[in-house]
């Protein structure tokens, strides 16, 4: 399950955490904090030393009921800040958050890394073909419909069968345009309920027959506060409980606002892995 970066082998012998810097005004918990790229420098400087591996940067809200930004738009928010982010921090592994198969280009020639799709192929039909064409990793989420909709389209027999027909029909079509580095999200909050968000993360090891690197992301959603009657702001709580589920489910990446939380996580799972090894 090696990714390959900039020209090196990611390994997932050791879980790794994706930092989220989002650069939209409207975002569910983050929108408006780092639309400055002093700031957003700043926080990706802290990131890094709190113990993020890989830097996810986002120029489009994909809350549910999000409002549309056009292509420009998400560019002129996404550009500059990756290129400032490559000059000061050239050890930094950048993925763009985008589902438009232009804004990934762009972003890749300017310095990232990876793309992170949360439309898994659905929003723009050049995407797949783009990806082959960058021979750059990609993180294939699966969803429905698009941010304004995915909400209404929650009707499954079997959840976790149908995401993993979804996902091995596209891991499928890439496979046959050759691209090698595919890593998998099974979209937490994206065309699920609550109820369904839950059952996603009790099964979510049977990703696994994939054989490819599993990325969860669920912090501070609305799966946490609505079920606890809180709020984004005070979920911090209940995404550290869930991120270290899915690392002892066995989960590559945890995709995450609080980096030191998260890698707090992965210390104390690992060791507590490391532990019951030594005793078998």
């Amino acid at each position: 399950m090696l990714q390959n970066i900039k020209g090196d082998l990611l390994g997932f012998d050791m879980p790794k955490i994706m930092g989220i810097l989002n650069v939209t005004p409207d975002s569910f918990y983050d929108g408006g904090k780092y639309s400055e790229i002093k700031g957003a420098l700043k926080q990706v400087g802290t990131m890094m030393e709190e113990g993020a591996d890989i830097i996810d940067i986002g120029g489009y809200s994909s809350r549910p009921g999000a409002a549309e930004v056009s292509a420009q738009e998400e560019l002129d928010r996404l550009l500059p800040l990756i290129e400032q982010i490559a000059g000061n921090f050239p050890e930094a592994v950048i993925s763009v958050d985008t589902f438009r198969a232009r804004v990934a280009e762009e972003a890749i020639r300017s310095g990232a890394h990876i793309i992170n799709d949360i439309g898994g192929g659905n929003l723009d039909e050049q995407m797949f073909a783009t990806v082959a064409k960058l021979k750059v990793p990609y993180i294939l989420m699966h969803s429905r419909g698009t941010p304004k909709t995915m909400q209404r389209q929650t009707d499954y027999r079997d959840l976790i069968k149908e995401i993993l027909v979804d996902l091995i029909e596209k891991v499928t079509l890439l496979r046959a345009l050759d691209v090698k580095d595919i890593i998998i999200d099974p979209g937490f909050g994206f065309a699920k309920t609550l109820d369904q968000n839950y059952e996603l993360l009790n099964r979510i090891e049977e990703l696994k027959i994939l054989g490819l690197p599993i990325l969860g992301a669920l912090s501070r959603k609305s799966m946490i506060y609505k079920f606890l009657g809180n709020s984004p702001m005070e979920a911090l709580n209940g995404t550290t409980v869930l991120n270290t589920l899915l690392l002892t489910k066995g989960v590559n990446i945890i995709r995450v606002h609080d980096v030191k939380a998260a890698n707090e996580v992965r210390k104390l799972v690992q060791k507590t892995t490391m532990i019951e090894f030594s005793n078998i």
